[in-house]
């Protein structure tokens, strides 16, 4: 039996077990962060297994991935300009930065 690293919950990819999401480990993996890497400095909580199995599972569906990420940075886009204050948009684009910064 296959082991499952990758759920779904609230329309949302997790790491199977974890409140990691996928989204976390793909966008580190895609600015060129190792495995290794990922798992020792990025997500101490997962195992290098889990870091593996997550970035297979987003290899082996690598299109419907890219489409999720797509639509969650479109829907994040979307919700910056609805916002009518300019400093609450500001300070939101700092902290998505800054996550992807500490998913690096």
């Amino acid at each position: 039996m296959e082991k499952q690293y990758i759920e779904k919950r609230d329309d949302v990819y997790w790491i199977a077990g974890t409140r990691v999401s996928l989204d976390s480990v793909i966008h580190a993996f895609r600015d060129g962060l190792s495995p290794e890497t990922i798992a020792a400095e990025c997500f101490p909580t997962l195992t290098l297994e889990q870091v593996y199995g997550a970035i297979t599972y987003y290899l082996r569906n690598k299109q419907q991935i890219d489409n999720y990420l797509n639509k969650a940075d479109s829907e994040f886009e979307s919700l910056r300009y609805t916002v009518n204050e300019p400093a609450f948009s500001k300070k939101m684009a700092e902290v998505r930065r800054s996550i992807h910064k500490s998913d690096s």
